[in-house]
C-alpha cells in the first residue's frame, strides 16, 4: 500500500465542477480504506470530497481536504429475483450503473448519468426521473470519526429524504463513506412515473422500454437539460423543487394553473422551481461570469471567470424574485462550502 499523498496549498478549482477558484490548507488522497489509519490524529477542520459534482467552494478551505478515491465494485450475493452489488464510494456513479447494467442488475436505470460519486449518492439521496437511491439502498459502510471506527449504517438509518441524509445534515461532517450496498432486481420492470420520460419515449414509438432503451432516453433527456460540466462548469440543478402543504399548494396551482406539480405519498406537494425561475425570465441571464443556463432555469453555470461574489449576487437575486411572486424561499441543492446555507434558505 503507498503511502498518503499530501499536497499543501492545494488548488480546488479542478476538483469541483463548478470550478470557483479556491485553495485548501492541505489535500491528502485516500486510495485504500487502510490509510484511513495513517492519517492525522487531529487534521484541524475536515471536508471529504469525491467527485466535486455537488460542491462550490465560496472561498478558501482552512484545513484539510480528503480526497475519496477508494475503488472497485463486486457483487456480493444473488438468489433468483435480487442481487446485492458493493461498490466503493470513490467509484464514479454512472459508470457503476452501465457495469449494473451491462450484467442485467436492474434498477438505476433512471439515475444514470447523474454526475459524482458513489459516495455521494446516499448523501443526496440522488433522484431524477421519478426513481431516489433510497428504492435501492441496502446500507452504507463509513468511517466513524467520533469513534474511530468503521460502522455499517443500514438504509433506514441513514435519515434519507428529498435530497437529504443524516450524512449531510444531522450527523454533518461525522462520517466518510467508504463503500454503498445496493438491492437490485434480476428482472427489469421500467419506472414510469415521469411525464416528460413517457413523453419522450412516446415521441420515438417506445410504450414499453427494455433496460437500455430506458437508459439511453434519461441520457438524452439530462444531455439536454444539464450542460457537460467539461465544457460549461456547472452543478447540475442548483434548487430544490419546494414541497408544500396541500392547502398551500393548491392556492399557489389555483393561481398558476401550468405550474408542474407532484403529489406525494405524505400528502405534500412538491412544486418545479426551475418553472418558477424560468417563469420570471431568469433562463440565460448572468452576473458576470455567472449565469442561469439558456436550456434550464434550474441550472447554474460557470462561463469561464466567475467568482463566488458574482455567484451569491445571482443566487441572491433569483431567490428574492421567486420569493415576491410566489411566496416561497427556494433551498439551495449542492454543498456551498465556505458560506452558512441558511443565508439563502429562508423559508
Amino acid at each position: 500500500m503507498p503511502p498518503l499523498e499530501i499536497i499543501e496549498g492545494a488548488d480546488l478549482a479542478p476538483l469541483s465542477t463548478f470550478r470557483l477558484p479556491a485553495r485548501a490548507e492541505r489535500l491528502i488522497r485516500l486510495d485504500h480504506a487502510d490509510q484511513l489509519a495513517e492519517l492525522p490524529a487531529d487534521p484541524g477542520q475536515r471536508l471529504v470530497l469525491g467527485g466535486g459534482s455537488n460542491t462550490l467552494f465560496m472561498a478558501d478551505w482552512p484545513g484539510t481536504v480528503l480526497l475519496n478515491r477508494l475503488r472497485g465494485a463486486q457483487v456480493e450475493a444473488v438468489d433468483e429475483r435480487h442481487v446485492r452489488v458493493r461498490a466503493a464510494a470513490g467509484e464514479n456513479w454512472h459508470a457503476l450503473v452501465r457495469w449494473c447494467l451491462d450484467r442485467g442488475f436492474y434498477g438505476l436505470e433512471n439515475l444514470i448519468l447523474i454526475p459524482g460519486s458513489v459516495g455521494a449518492a446516499p448523501m443526496q439521496n440522488i433522484g431524477a426521473y421519478g426513481v431516489e437511491l433510497a428504492e435501492s439502498l441496502e446500507s452504507v459502510s463509513a468511517w466513524d470519526w467520533q469513534t474511530g471506527r468503521p460502522v455499517e449504517i443500514p438504509m433506514p438509518e441513514c435519515g434519507l429524504a428529498y435530497r437529504d441524509s443524516r450524512f449531510k445534515s444531522a450527523d454533518r461532517g461525522r462520517f466518510l463513506i467508504t463503500a454503498i450496498s445496493l438491492r437490485l432486481r434480476r428482472d427489469f420492470h421500467p419506472a414510469l412515473d415521469y411525464q416528460s420520460l413517457v413523453e419522450h419515449l412516446q415521441a420515438r414509438g417506445i410504450g414499453a422500454p427494455g433496460p437500455r432503451q430506458l437508459a439511453a432516453a434519461v441520457i438524452r433527456l439530462r444531455r439536454h437539460r444539464l450542460p457537460d460540466p467539461a465544457r460549461l462548469a456547472n452543478a447540475g440543478s442548483f434548487f430544490k423543487n419546494p414541497v408544500l402543504d396541500a392547502d398551500a399548494a393548491d392556492a399557489m396551482i389555483a393561481q398558476h394553473p401550468s405550474l408542474p406539480h407532484w403529489r406525494l405519498a405524505d400528502g405534500s406537494v412538491k412544486l418545479a422551481a426551475g418553472w418558477m425561475i424560468e417563469r420570471l425570465g431568469w433562463r440565460g441571464r448572468r452576473v458576470g461570469d455567472a449565469g442561469v443556463y439558456r436550456n434550464h432555469a434550474l441550472v447554474l453555470v460557470n462561463h469561464g471567470r466567475a467568482t463566488s461574489a458574482q455567484l451569491r449576487e445571482l443566487i441572491d437575486r433569483i431567490t428574492a424574485s421567486v420569493a415576491d411572486e410566489f411566496g416561497v424561499w427556494l433551498e439551495v441543492e449542492p454543498n456551498l462550502i465556505g458560506l452558512d446555507r441558511k443565508a439563502f434558505n429562508r423559508g
